[in-house]
């Protein structure tokens, strides 16, 4: 191919695993760097050989710092890779955070599977360890939002803010004369604890995330309104509700939201129990970023000594302390990663409270196919934890509108708030809602909008 090319490694017909490789005349650079997650299929892509060559590789760009963007970095690492990896100052804490989580729930996971035989491998090992994930976040350069940094040789990168999670950024990289925008997963202009993102600058190509290009519009009115009403419901016949929610921003968000219920009333004040070392030390840096007045907070938060507090808060460090939220003595509200039930101490808490027709699992954010929150919103009368069957009776509920996503009419206007770059590819979605959103920015603006298929290699 002639010119600057991109090829599409991941977050192709699914909302996991986004890998987007920018190949110049001297340089390549990986946009976000992100591990497969859900069915089968796409969780054994994670341990196949790199999709590229590492020698070839000069410097990783992260959108942000969820794990489906950042998860795939120790993997790199144990590849041999030592190049730099360029984000915001958010999107660094956080994914050090993150990517040690990660490697600990992958080294446990692999040790309860040989304890109990419940692993196809014998022996069960971790992609990662926390030696990898400790290697790949020294390799964090901090950039700002705003500036045209060079990330490698004869590649610039821009940073803007997203609104999604502390530190997203879209992220415009020039090469070759040549101009691409990725949207990395764009947030909402409501975002409760951030500002709404930055104007889309003009671009040759963009990359537009699709996760809820069905999805018109979120009826967050409606959602809360749900939210308080299922809260009530539950602690009215005695039982607890467990909420998995991604430790990164959607744990903020529902705290933000459960003050505000228990204030005015809408809702008794319970116990909140917030059970997720990675949530707590994200929730650290959400404060620190408050208290520091970081361009990208909403100024307003900085009024309260703890606006994530409704007064009732626990949170839970050890294991021991984590173990009384599998059998609360009172009703209460339980906060556990992960968001889609994939891993971690949720899954725990889904054993003891599902089996009992008293409590409440509320799924608050997206599900890829493939997970157990999948399952779960599906009408799943079982689901299958740490190698058995857990009968489903308690009640669950899905309230999406709490997504950190932008819907479908807010991608589009973002996108379409700049001239047409001559080609928008449609990502981090799956297929029908990735087809869903091309279509509507071909026919209702004229857009060449299309949805690549997964290792296409393309021209900018």
């Amino acid at each position: 191919m002639n010119g600057p090319s991109l090829r599409f490694l991941g977050g192709v017909g699914t909302v996991t695993g986004s890998k987007y490789l920018v190949a110049g005349d001297a340089a390549e650079v990986l946009v976000d760097c992100g591990l497969f997650q859900g069915l089968a299929p796409l969780r054994r892509r994670n341990w196949r050989p790199p999709p590229l060559d590492v020698e070839r590789l000069s410097a990783v760009v992260l959108t942000h710092a969820h794990l489906d963007h950042c998860g795939y970095l120790p993997v790199l690492v144990r590849a041999g890779w030592r190049g730099p990896v360029y984000a915001t100052e958010g999107t660094a804490k956080l994914a050090s955070i993150v990517l040690a989580d990660s490697a600990h729930l992958m080294v446990e996971e692999a040790a309860h599977a040989n304890r109990h035989g419940w692993s196809k491998h014998h022996p069960a090992l971790p992609l990662y360890d926390e030696q990898d994930a400790a290697h790949a976040s020294a390799l964090l350069h901090t950039v700002g939002f705003g500036q045209a940094v060079p990330v490698a040789d004869g590649v610039t990168a821009e940073f803007g803010r997203a609104g999604h999670i502390l530190g997203s950024a879209w992220v415009r990289l020039a090469i070759g004369g040549r101009t691409l925008v990725t949207s990395g997963d764009l947030g909402r202009p409501g975002h409760q604890v951030l500002l709404p993102p930055d104007p889309r600058p003009e671009c040759d190509v963009l990359l537009l995330e699709s996760t809820y290009g069905r999805r018109e519009r979120h009826d967050e009115e409606d959602a809360v309104a749900l939210f308080a009403e299922t809260i009530r419901r539950t602690t009215a016949r005695g039982g607890s509700v467990l909420i998995p929610a991604f430790a990164v921003d959607r744990t903020e968000v529902i705290l933000l939201e459960l003050v505000k219920l228990m204030r005015s009333g809408a809702i008794p004040a319970l116990p909140v129990l917030v059970d997720s070392p990675m949530a707590l030390a994200s929730l650290d840096v959400y404060r620190d970023a408050i208290a520091g007045h970081w361009p990208e907070v909403r100024p307003e938060l900085g009024l309260a000594a703890d606006p994530f507090d409704p007064g009732t808060l626990a949170e839970l460090h050890t294991v021991a302390e984590s173990m009384t939220a599998n059998h609360p003595r009172l009703p209460s509200i339980i906060i556990s990663a992960s968001g889609m039930a994939t891993g971690g101490r949720v899954l725990h808490h889904l054993e003891s409270l599902l089996p009992d027709r008293r409590n409440t699992v509320v799924i608050v954010g997206y599900a890829a196919a493939g997970t157990r929150a999948r399952t779960l919103v599906n009408g799943a009368t079982e689901v299958k934890i740490h190698g058995r069957y857990v009968p489903v009776r308690a009640d669950v509920v899905s309230l999406d509108a709490f997504s950190a996503h932008a819907d479908a009419s807010e991608l589009v206007d973002w996108a379409t708030a700049a001239p047409a770059p001559a080609t928008a590819y449609l990502v981090h979605g799956e297929a029908d809602a990735a087809h869903v959103l091309a279509d509507q920015l071909r026919d209702k603006h004229g857009w060449n909008a299309v949805v690549p298929r997964d290792e296409e290699r393309v021209l900018i």
